[in-house]
């Protein structure tokens, strides 16, 4: 593969409602994952292993904290021509709305993405976890002198109906496709996913939201052939089925796509497992994110259990266990953290503010002694007293309270909640 023939356009997501409150004041892909990174981190990173260093990132919503993330983190030397650069939805004489779908904001976007000079474009979700090598991706698409590439995952009957399915001929090329099927249609798009995906039960090629499009193509399609078409999934991809060589290259690594919060939760405690699927610790795919100068995490009598703790934490806890600690976070004495995901802090209280904030009762950042906190997601710069309960399960009913908010049994604390001594929840 040839990196100048290609240029990547991440899809930055819609308001990003089902992950909220996570998305209440930043994006979607600036949502903070594994403890030290961004959403976003994760299509960029796979970007430069595979080679690809022109990328465009395109939001609308709460992007501050993206620019900010991605102006700090994501600069490319001088001799380079990489670049990795906002597109915001703007108002101009030609588009004066936001962007109505994924079509339609790379339609928007063109003029812009136009001005390079490349051959294919590689378009990606900014809300995925994954670890996949987009340069054979883009060798099997011009091997194949296919028009339209998309990813496939081969998924399970429980799955299916979340996602777009299609069937392929032996050839891999696509035949047809449905947007997110009804469970009773699933026997009619059975498809031939190899023997060790069927042995699993994965009996059904999902789209992945990943594409490859020919530059001309994808031009033709969004500013004439179907220039009213917002979506890629339920209008440019079935349309084009039939008038053009779209095919299937399927995918078979670990890979999943953080739509809600338990899907987010899971992902991120899934991250201490043994062996995790997603492996944070490879030599050749590196998740590339801010460096901060951060001192090392100290850390005093605490039992530790499959967790995850990031740089410049101070943990004197009694135990974590199954749970992922962000950058700078504390936890005091006594307490137990389990299954938990504490994003941290932005910043360190100062000795003079710690003594300023106790003479007001205010919690000091982090978390206090003699806790138990369960089924948790600490959003950042969280207050939490001393002796506070939080017992997170399927027994909690869904809730949207002014300091958290409880989505399938899992607590989501809102970034700078500020917890008194001996809440319970």
């Amino acid at each position: 593969m040839d990196a100048k023939s290609v240029v990547a356009v991440i899809l930055g997501g819609g308001a990003g409602s089902r992950l909220y409150p996570l998305t209440s004041t930043r994006s979607k892909p600036a949502v903070p994952i594994a403890g030290k990174y961004r959403l976003v981190d994760i299509p960029i990173s796979n970007c430069i292993n595979s080679s690809i260093n022109r990328m465009f990132v395109l939001t609308q919503y709460n992007s501050a904290s993206l620019n900010k993330h991605i102006k700090n983190t994501y600069q490319f030397s001088a001799f380079s021509k990489g670049f990795v650069d906002i597109l915001a939805a703007e108002q101009t004489p030609d588009s004066l709305g936001w962007f109505q779908g994924t079509a339609d904001a790379v339609r928007q976007s063109l003029k812009h993405i136009g001005n390079n000079d490349f051959e294919y474009v590689l378009i990606l979700s900014g809300d995925q976890l994954y670890q996949m090598d987009f340069g054979a991706m883009i060798d099997n698409h011009a091997a194949q002198g296919a028009d339209i590439t998309i990813a496939t995952i081969p998924v399970g009957e429980r799955e299916a109906p979340e996602f777009g399915i299609l069937k392929a001929n032996e050839e891999n090329l696509i035949t047809s496709f449905i947007e997110k099927p009804k469970k009773e249609l699933l026997p009619e798009w059975v498809s031939d996913t190899g023997a060790d995906m069927q042995y699993q039960g994965r009996n059904y090629l999902a789209s992945m939201g990943i594409y490859i499009f020919n530059r001309k193509l994808l031009f033709d399609l969004l500013e004439k052939d179907k220039k009213d078409a917002t979506d890629f999934g339920k209008e440019i991809i079935p349309s084009s089925i039939d008038k053009h060589k779209v095919i299937s290259y399927q995918y078979e690594g670990y890979w999943t796509d953080i739509g809600n919060i338990y899907s987010f939760f899971e992902a991120n405690l899934a991250l201490t497992l043994e062996i995790p699927l997603f492996n944070l610790f490879d030599n050749k795919n590196v998740v590339y994110s801010r460096a901060r100068m951060l001192p090392p995490a100290k850390i005093s009598g605490t039992t530790l259990e499959r967790t995850l703790i990031a740089e410049g934490c101070i943990i004197n806890a009694s135990r974590v266990e199954n749970s992922v600690v962000g950058i700078r976070s504390r936890i005091g004495q006594g307490s137990t953290i389990v299954s938990c995901y504490m994003m941290g802090s932005d910043y360190y209280e100062t000795l003079a503010e710690i003594t300023h904030n106790a003479e007001r009762s205010m919690p000091k950042l982090g978390i206090g002694d003699r806790c138990y906190i369960k089924n948790v997601i600490i959003d950042k710069n969280c207050r939490i007293g001393n002796d506070v309960r939080i017992n997170g399960g399927p027994h909690l009913p869904d809730a949207d309270h002014s300091l958290y908010v409880v989505k399938d049994g899992i607590v989501v604390l809102k970034k700078g909640a500020v917890l008194p001594d001996g809440f319970v929840i």
